[in-house]
């Protein structure tokens, strides 16, 4: 694609100014990813407020275990590639296809499915179809100011559906330092903590508790949709800590923002409760995704106070 057809496809984002492929612009993932993310606009422009940029999760207060520790054992895949029924990875069926997207995404899934994959332990190659979420960003990204939602992401280059995208990756929290920060935060503060709740086969719920306020990657950036573009799925590689992996839920085009439902639902169906400006006393938030089906406000967790939910089970 020529430089001006570039500038035309860019330049049909809700952001009047056309963003460019990065080259010497500023690096918000400060060279920590694969691939630079720019910011838009460039220049000595604003920009988003400072914190330690980290690819992946980092122990923060309060949490159970280190999510940089290895605690899964590996596959003994040498001669034979990751298949289910021989490759210990894998459970029940494979995470992905031949062009590395995952399976049973969409609508026509009732929840989502976690996955595993292939670790640092095991014996099978870095080629190997079961390792995705682990080599980190494919595609150009961007971070730029929205109109009403401060500072947003959007892609530089056609995603197809079921691609990985980016993790939502941050400080993992125990639950008393989540209702520590929580109750620190003002109504003007932006909310980034995000708790992850899956259903283990004998009823129990598995937690984990994520904040990138402070230490955190791109996924920070990501704003709520009730229409959403990004799917968030729970994937563990080399322990039980999970990353927040964010796929694309359909096909996505350049320019366009990324957004995923911050109430873990792919489709945001709201109750009647739900749409009440005031929960428990407090002021919901606007939201400002611009989708037909917008419920209005951004959701809710009363339980945790300013909380986003998501819930997966864990077979």
């Amino acid at each position: 694609m020529s430089a001006e057809a570039m500038k035309r496809s860019l330049g049909k984002t809700a952001c009047k100014e056309a963003p460019a492929i990065p080259t010497e612009q500023l690096d918000v993932a400060r060279g920590l990813e694969n691939l630079p993310v720019s910011a838009w606009p460039p220049g000595a422009g604003p920009r988003p407020a400072p914190f330690q940029y980290t690819p992946d999760h980092v122990a923060g207060p309060g949490a159970d275990m280190d999510p940089s520790q290895i605690t899964f054992p590996g596959c003994v895949c040498m001669e034979t590639p990751c298949l289910p029924g021989t490759c210990s990875c894998l459970r029940h069926a494979e995470s992905y296809d031949d062009s590395l997207c995952l399976r049973d995404i969409g609508l026509e899934a009732e929840y989502a499915k976690p996955v595993f994959e292939c670790n640092a332990l095991c014996l099978c190659g870095e080629n190997c179809r079961n390792r995705v979420v682990q080599r980190g960003l494919q595609f150009h990204l961007q971070v730029f100011q929205t109109d009403k939602k401060g500072w947003g992401l959007r892609t530089l280059e056609w995603i197809p559906k079921g691609r990985f995208v980016c993790e939502y990756a941050g400080e993992v929290l125990g639950f008393s330092e989540v209702q520590r920060r929580i109750h620190l935060q003002t109504a003007h503060d932006p909310n980034y903590i995000i708790a992850i709740r899956e259903h283990v086969y004998n009823g129990q719920v598995m937690e984990t508790f994520v904040d990138p306020t402070y230490i955190g990657n791109i996924g920070r950036f990501l704003s709520h949709s009730c229409e959403p573009n990004l799917l968030m799925i729970p994937v563990r590689i080399d322990s039980m800590v999970p990353k927040l992996a964010l796929f694309a839920a359909k096909d996505i085009l350049p320019a366009e923002e990324l957004s995923y439902d911050y109430s873990g639902r792919f489709l945001n169906l709201v109750g009647s409760k739900d749409k009440e400006r005031i929960d428990h006393g407090k002021l919901r938030k606007p939201c400002h995704c611009g989708a037909r089906s917008c419920a209005a406000f951004l959701p809710y967790d009363s339980s945790l106070y300013w909380l986003n939910c998501f819930c997966a089970p864990l077979l």
